[in-house]
């Protein structure tokens, strides 16, 4: 029965569809067979690169539906289109940090009242775990806690998507702060380097987000994106990355103590980030816990083949 149940084409709403996860999110969608429908917001203005993000996925067979966050009534409306609705809203300090404006979502779910799952933007740490998170970085687990608990609280089923660093901005750069490239020289090493750290091409985490959708075996769990030859320590990417060019790099071990120091006096979304590196990199919170094989991705999906870091590191050769 699951399996045909599967096979049924289910209908999506991607709300951030745009951005940085929800374009992959709205592709994978439309691969996986999908009806896929994504939300026009008004406040796309004159933002030429969104509206021709919109218009490529209309090529590709997506539905533009719009809806404000402005007005209820406009989202309630586009909700009832659908089955299943994907939030893909920015969480991050550095870009915009709209995770609240997810309760206006939980709002139309609620009085649409047809939705059979809703997948809120989270596809990071595990909120509840990070309680003890630092100030300023922490709001935004504490944010992504509020709407949960509104989910929760409206009886709407959900699938939460957390557990692996975007690669792009933790692999790429081996991990460094401020560039999304490899180093040529020298490489920071935060701690003694041999913390586990989770690691996904973007478009891997999207594709499984996809086969989340109306799988009865993730209904109302948290799903872990934790693909086993991900699982690395900084070391081991840098030795991927020395391997693949041949060249050892200066390496630079920085204590927790001094990687901390003077955070008080950065810009608040460098803290955030500094927060976050913390957390992932010396306190090892996307690894410090087991995961079952029904609560994660690649077990799960072992179909979606996806992008081991050595291969991911070979692009930027």
């Amino acid at each position: 029965m699951g399996e045909s149940k599967r096979t049924e084409k289910t209908r999506v709403l991607v709300v951030g569809a745009t951005g940085y996860i929800g374009k992959r999110i709205v592709r994978a969608c439309l691969a996986e067979g999908h009806e896929t429908y994504v939300l026009q917001r008004p406040e796309i203005g004159l933002d030429v690169e969104k509206v021709q993000l919109l218009l490529s996925f209309k090529k590709l067979g997506a539905r533009i539906v719009e809806g404000s966050f402005s007005d209820h009534q406009s989202l309630v409306s586009a909700v009832k289109l659908v089955d299943v609705v994907v939030s893909a809203m920015s969480g991050v300090h550095f870009r915009s940090h709209n995770i609240l404006v997810q309760l206006k979502l939980v709002e139309a779910i609620k009085e649409a009242g047809n939705v059979k799952r809703f997948l809120p933007s989270e596809f990071g740490m595990d909120p509840p775990r990070m309680g003890h998170a630092l100030p300023p970085g922490r709001e935004t687990f504490d944010q992504k806690m509020e709407v949960r608990q509104a989910i929760e609280a409206a009886g709407i089923p959900y699938t939460y998507i957390v557990g692996a660093c975007f690669a792009a901005y933790f692999a790429g750069n081996l991990s460094q702060m401020v560039t999304l490239l490899p180093p040529k020289e020298k490489v920071n090493i935060y701690g003694d380097g041999n913390v586990k750290v989770v690691f996904a091409d973007e478009d891997d985490i999207a594709k499984y987000t996809a086969k989340t959708l109306n799988d009865p075996r993730t209904l109302n769990k948290t799903v872990n994106i934790r693909p086993p030859d991900n699982v690395l320590t900084q070391i081991e990417l840098v030795q991927i990355w020395e391997k693949l060019t041949g060249k050892e790099l200066e390496k630079t071990n920085i204590a927790a103590k001094d990687f901390l120091a003077n955070i008080e006096q950065m810009e608040i979304p460098h803290q955030a980030g500094i927060g976050h590196f913390y957390h992932i990199f010396y306190e090892g919170c996307l690894t410090d816990h087991e995961v079952g094989e029904d609560e994660e991705a690649s077990s799960l999906y072992p179909d979606v083949k996806y992008k081991r870091m050595d291969d991911y590191l070979r692009m930027f050769l």
